[in-house]
């Protein structure tokens, strides 16, 4: 909670600071005071203890700024924070027939305080200065000590100490703000200042057990060092027109003007002021009167500095067109093959052929293996390895409307695998094909496993399934009329078709 007021503290003095014209400086300040309890009641007897009451002596210390009100004035304003001791102590002998001999105690506070000073600065000599003030403060509780000592006539001794004194507005409680007025005097000298302080508080920080009212009053002296020199006030120079340019300086006075054409009017804001301004309501040059320079390409480069006059272009090819050499549509300056004709995908290169095949990269199927055209730009298939899967393929065999290979078919496909694990760059297509002889969606079903149980065979086998791939085409794709049983026997077969794709 203290940091958190503390930081509030900071913020308000900051806040004068930023929302104020005059000059500004943050002291560095402590020193000595002495501070009591201005206590009233109706407790009986009340006026024959209150003179064991006494004041407790204490340190304050913190900061300060010091802000001039107005540029020549000899009034400021002056907020701080500051660590401040007070409270008071009590003492009271007691007559030696009685069982105490001696009782004291103290009650002692700390506060983060902010003063909130108005002062008058009085000059005295050429460095000195008289100074008077006065404000309100306000004041946050810190923490704080209660003691009590108590001495017997048989020579016992009692102390008890409270170093957690309770916050709130119950009794027996300190309250965590306070506010009360200032007022001090003193003298400042240089870079130093010393000053005699008393403030008064006007609400009640503690609430005892009996009705009644305590205040905070504390008197003491204080020495401070300014940070930084407070600068002289400027001798502000008569300006009718309020444009920033002195009327000893500027040929307009009474006509608002700016600083780049001497304190005179500028309408278009070219820099040449309206009476020379042949154009004054167009932007210009002065090397034209203020007119604008001819542009006929209209590239902002006027004709008198441009090589291309009739053609836009940019400054730094001196008003022409940026080149492009190879005619590619793509500019030198972004071509990364200025003088090669090429496409923008490429930065204006030509489209790559890694392998040198004559396929370019992005028609190539094997971009980095030389192939030929017909091939997609990949190597053909080997005659007799296209030659030898055909054959297999030819030769398998399954039960009778089913998709269960029969034992005759495994060993041409293991033939197949053994080419297959010899040419990893191979894959194959396996397609499933039957007769017309049945129902359509049962062919098309069976033609699909079929071509599935091939599959599963060749994986069994040890043969990547990214190399493997099926299709079923049922009745629709026959080698014949299939009148015939025989015709219908050829019809119901499984092809394999290899690539290097």
């Amino acid at each position: 909670m203290t940091m958190k007021k503390s930081g509030l503290i900071l913020l308000i003095v900051l806040f004068f600071a930023s929302h104020t014209h005059a000059q500004f400086r943050v002291a560095l300040a402590g020193g000595i005071n002495s501070s009591s309890v201005k206590e009233t009641n109706e407790l009986p007897g009340w006026d024959s203890i209150r003179h064991n009451y006494s004041p407790r002596t204490g340190l304050h210390f913190g900061f300060i700024a010091d802000l001039r009100l107005a540029p020549e004035s000899k009034f400021y304003f002056q907020p701080g924070v500051f660590f401040y001791n007070k409270g008071r102590k009590y003492e009271s002998p007691i007559d030696s027939t009685a069982v105490i001999q001696t009782y004291s105690s103290s009650q002692f506070i700390n506060y983060m305080d902010m003063p909130l000073n108005f002062l008058f600065k009085a000059p005295i000599g050429q460095k000195a200065k008289l100074i008077f003030g006065a404000g309100p403060y306000i004041s946050f509780f810190y923490n704080g000590t209660e003691k009590s000592d108590t001495i017997y006539n048989n020579g016992d001794f009692k102390s008890t100490e409270n170093n957690d004194l309770s916050v709130g507005t119950n009794v027996g409680q300190y309250k965590t703000f306070d506010f009360g007025m200032n007022a001090l005097a003193g003298v400042e000298i240089g870079h130093f200042f010393l000053t005699a302080n008393f403030s008064r508080g006007f609400s009640d920080f503690y609430t005892p057990s009996y009705p009644g009212h305590m205040n905070h009053k504390v008197i003491g002296a204080t020495l401070g060092v300014f940070l930084g020199k407070e600068k002289a006030p400027e001798t502000k120079l008569k300006d009718k027109d309020n444009d920033g340019v002195a009327d000893n300086l500027d040929p307009c006075p009474t006509e608002a003007g700016t600083a780049a054409t001497g304190g005179c009017p500028d309408k278009d804001g070219d820099g040449v002021a309206d009476k020379d301004d042949q154009c004054p309501n167009q932007a210009g040059l002065m090397s034209y009167h203020g007119c604008p320079a001819p542009d006929t390409d209209k590239d902002g480069i006027t004709d008198d500095k441009d090589k291309c006059p009739t053609v836009a272009g940019v400054a730094r090819y001196n008003g022409c067109p940026v080149p492009d050499v190879d005619g590619d549509g793509i500019n030198d300056e972004e071509d990364k093959c200025p003088k090669v004709y090429g496409v923008a995908r490429y930065n204006g290169c030509p489209i790559p052929d890694k392998d040198g095949d004559g396929v370019n990269d992005e028609e190539d199927k094997c971009p980095t293996v030389a192939g030929v055209r017909e091939n997609n730009g990949c190597p053909p298939v080997k005659k007799e390895i296209v030659e030898k899967v055909t054959f297999a393929a030819r030769r398998i065999q399954f039960e009778e409307g089913k998709a269960n290979l029969l034992p005759a078919s495994l060993k041409v496909l293991d033939d197949v695998v053994n080419i297959l694990k010899q040419n990893q760059e191979i894959k194959l297509l396996i397609e499933g094909h039957t007769s017309n002889n049945a129902d359509y969606d049962l062919n098309m079903k069976l033609s699909r496993d079929r071509a599935k149980a091939v599959k599963n065979y060749f994986e069994k086998k040890g043969i990547a399934p990214s190399r493997l791939n099926t299709v079923g085409y049922g009745p629709n794709r026959p080698l014949n009329s299939g009148r015939t049983k025989a015709e219908q026997a050829l019809n119901r077969r499984v092809e394999m078709k290899v690539s290097n794709q």
